[in-house]
């Protein structure tokens, strides 16, 4: 409770701040919780324009901006770097995962905070960063595990960060977000309430608590540990009058 009104205050200073100076204000990246936080504070905050971004369409990770250029008169940027990290020779480079590139910046001293998505390309990883770290990246993350990288700027616009979808057919027996839960993780229906009350489900970027809440055609599911996917609705019934439902998941 102590973090969450941190983060709270944090972001009414950082509204504060940008209507009385006129200038925009910046969180860092925040996560889905400290994002569904922010959801549920936006009628507060509506003194001032405000949105999120994370470097592409498709981040979890994201940051809040506070200020628009009909507000200020002038356009502003989210101070976010995109590095490209690859290995110095790929030939004998390892499959490397999202927690070893992370774990690798963790021991560098950097904070999660200034570290938005990393997404994984076969032997490379593109990683979203607070401006102001990418320099000391680029210097000092030479090796991730047992092989020795290199780390370079990149347009936040190269296709190679795009998101890359799969679609998937599920057989279930509604269309309850626990049942599709359940069928994604293959898991127990009882186990996946379970993740609701650990909060570790999100819907449209807000935490869910409701297992029973009915999906509709556009849901973004995010289940945390798992990964995040779009619901495409239902396809039809099986002979046993089951739903075939299809939904767009994020590799």
């Amino acid at each position: 409770m102590e973090q969450e009104n941190l983060i709270q205050s944090r972001l009414r200073e950082l509204a504060e701040k940008a209507y009385q100076q006129n200038v925009y204000t910046y969180t860092h990246f925040l996560s889905m919780a400290e994002l569904d936080l922010y959801c549920r504070m936006r009628g507060e905050l509506n003194f001032i324009s405000h949105q999120t971004f994370g470097g592409n369409a498709g981040c979890e990770r994201q940051m809040v901006s506070f200020g628009s250029e009909d507000e200020f008169g002038y356009p502003g940027a989210f101070p976010i770097a995109l590095l490209c990290v690859e290995p110095n020779a790929e030939k004998f480079a390892e499959e490397l995962t999202h927690r070893d590139y992370l774990g690798a910046m963790l021991n560098l001293g950097i904070e999660r905070e200034m570290l938005g998505d990393i997404v994984v390309r076969v032997k490379r990883a593109y990683i979203y960063c607070v401006d102001t770290v990418a320099a000391y990246l680029q210097e000092n993350l030479v090796k991730v595990r047992h092989t020795y990288v290199s780390c370079r700027l990149v347009e936040n616009t190269i296709p190679e960060v795009a998101p890359v979808l799969e679609e998937r057919v599920y057989n279930v027996a509604s269309e309850r977000i626990d049942v599709l839960v359940a069928a994604v993780v293959n898991e127990s229906r009882s186990k996946s309430s379970e993740r609701f009350t650990q909060k570790k489900i999100f819907l449209n970027g807000r935490q869910m608590e409701n297992p029973g809440y009915q999906l509709r055609q556009g849901d973004v599911l995010s289940i945390r540990g798992y990964g995040k996917l779009i619901y495409d609705g239902l396809l039809g019934e099986t002979r046993k009058g089951r739903c075939r439902v299809m939904v767009r998941k994020y590799l």
